[in-house]
C-alpha cells in the first residue's frame, strides 16, 4: 500500500471533520445572535435607538466578525472554513421566503422590478467600466468588479470571473469589497431611509437596487418592515435573473473581443448562470398563492422560523468569510474605485426607486 493511498482517507476525514465543526461553529454563533437581538430588544440604547431596530442580521454580522478575528488569532480559521457556507444558507432562506409572498406581490412588484433593474444594471455597470479603466484597472477586474457592483455581489463576481477568465485573486479581493461596504450598508441604509420618511415598498426597491448583497438587502428590509423586506427582495431577485445574460454577454465580449478567439459561447451560458434558487422562491410562492401552504397555520410559522434561522446562518457566515488582508494585494485603486461606484450606485437607486414606485408604478395599499 502507498504512502499516497494511506494519506488519502485521513485527509478526507480532516477536511470532513473541519466542515462538521465549521457548521458546528455556525450554529452557535447564530444562537448566540438570536440571544442578543431578545437580550436588547425591550430596551432604549444610547442615542435613543429603540432595541427592536437592531435585528438578528446586525448581530449575526458583527458576532461573525468578532469570532472571525478570534478563529484567525487562534490559528483553527482554515481547518473549518469549509463549514462556512453563506450562499447556501442564504438560497434556502429565499426559497423559503417565497412561502410568505403572494404571487400576486410578485407580479403587482415585477413590473417596476424589471424596469429599476435594468436601468440600474446598465448605468453601475457601465459607469463602473469606464470608470476602473480611468483608473487603470485591468479588464478581468473591471468586468468582475462592474457585474459586483451592479447585480447582486458575490453570485455575480463569480459568475463573471468565469466568463471572463479572472484571476482567483481578482475574485477573492471583490468578495472582500462587496462584504466590507454591504455590512454598513445594510445598517445605514434603513436608517436613511426612517430619516427620509420612505414608504417600505420605496425603500425596500431602495435597497433591492443598491445593496450588493442578497444577504444584505435582506437584512435591510428585515429591519425597516415586512412589506420592505419583500419588495427588496423581489427587485434583488430581479436583478439575479439578469446573472446570466451578463455573463453570456462578458463571455462574448472577451472571447471575440479582448482574446480575438472567433468561436462564440452558446445560449446556454444564459441558462448555466441563472440563479437557480429563483425558480425554487417562484414554486414556494405559488404554494403560498394557491392555498397549500396556508397564512397562520402550523406549517407556516414553521416555514417562517426556518426562513430567519437560515438567513441568521447567512449572516453570521458573512461575518466569517470577511477577509480584511486580502486588501493589501492589490492596491488602493481598486477600493476607491469600488467606493465611487457604490456612492453612485446608491445615490441613483434612490431616485430610481422613488419614481418607479413611487410614482410611475407604485404598490396598491392592500397588495401586500
Amino acid at each position: 500500500m502507498t504512502t499516497s493511498s494511506v494519506s488519502q482517507p485521513a485527509e478526507n476525514k480532516s477536511s470532513t471533520a473541519g466542515f462538521i465543526a465549521g457548521v458546528i461553529v455556525v450554529v452557535i454563533l447564530a444562537f448566540l445572535a438570536r440571544w442578543a437581538k431578545l437580550a436588547v430588544y425591550g430596551l432604549e440604547l444610547p442615542l435613543g435607538i429603540p432595541g427592536k431596530a437592531l435585528e438578528y442580521p446586525l448581530w449575526a454580522a458583527l458576532i461573525g466578525l468578532v469570532a472571525n478575528g478570534i478563529l484567525k488569532a487562534t490559528g483553527t480559521y482554515e481547518s473549518i472554513k469549509s463549514g462556512f457556507r453563506t450562499e447556501l444558507f442564504l438560497k434556502v432562506g429565499l426559497v423559503l421566503l417565497g412561502t410568505t409572498i403572494s404571487f400576486k406581490t410578485i407580479v403587482t412588484a415585477a413590473a417596476g422590478a424589471i424596469v429599476q433593474g435594468v436601468i440600474m444594471v446598465t448605468a453601475v455597470y457601465f459607469f463602473s467600466w469606464w470608470l476602473g479603466g480611468k483608473f487603470g484597472l485591468s479588464d478581468t477586474l473591471r468586468a468582475v468588479m462592474s457585474t459586483a457592483v451592479s447585480i447582486c455581489g458575490v453570485s455575480a463576481a463569480i459568475a463573471a470571473a468565469g466568463s471572463v477568465l479572472a484571476k482567483k485573486e481578482e475574485i477573492t479581493y471583490i468578495t472582500a469589497l462587496v462584504i466590507v461596504t454591504a455590512l454598513p450598508l445594510m445598517v445605514i441604509a434603513p436608517l436613511i431611509a426612517g430619516a427620509l420618511g420612505l414608504p417600505e415598498p420605496v425603500a425596500g426597491a431602495w435597497f433591492g437596487g443598491n445593496v450588493d448583497t442578497t444577504a444584505a438587502v435582506v437584512g435591510a428590509g428585515t429591519m425597516y418592515g415586512e412589506q420592505a423586506q419583500q419588495i427588496a427582495s423581489i427587485v434583488k431577485q430581479t436583478q439575479n435573473a439578469l446573472i446570466g445574460f451578463v455573463a453570456f454577454g462578458l463571455a462574448l465580449y472577451f472571447s471575440t473581443v479582448v482574446e480575438g478567439k472567433k468561436e462564440r459561447p452558446s445560449a446556454s451560458v444564459i441558462w448555466k448562470r441563472f440563479p437557480k434558487f429563483v425558480l425554487g422562491f417562484i414554486f414556494a410562492s405559488l404554494l403560498f398563492t394557491f392555498g397549500v401552504i396556508e397564512k397562520g397555520s402550523d406549517a407556516a410559522s414553521a416555514i417562517s422560523a426556518m426562513k430567519d434561522w437560515a438567513f441568521c446562518l447567512a449572516f453570521v457566515c458573512m461575518g466569517l468569510e470577511l477577509s480584511a488582508g486580502e486588501f493589501k494585494k492589490m492596491g488602493w485603486s481598486p477600493v476607491i474605485v469600488y467606493l465611487i461606484v457604490t456612492l453612485f450606485n446608491t445615490v441613483l437607486a434612490l431616485a430610481v426607486s422613488w419614481i418607479i414606485f413611487g410614482y410611475l408604478l407604485p404598490i396598491p395599499a392592500g397588495a401586500l
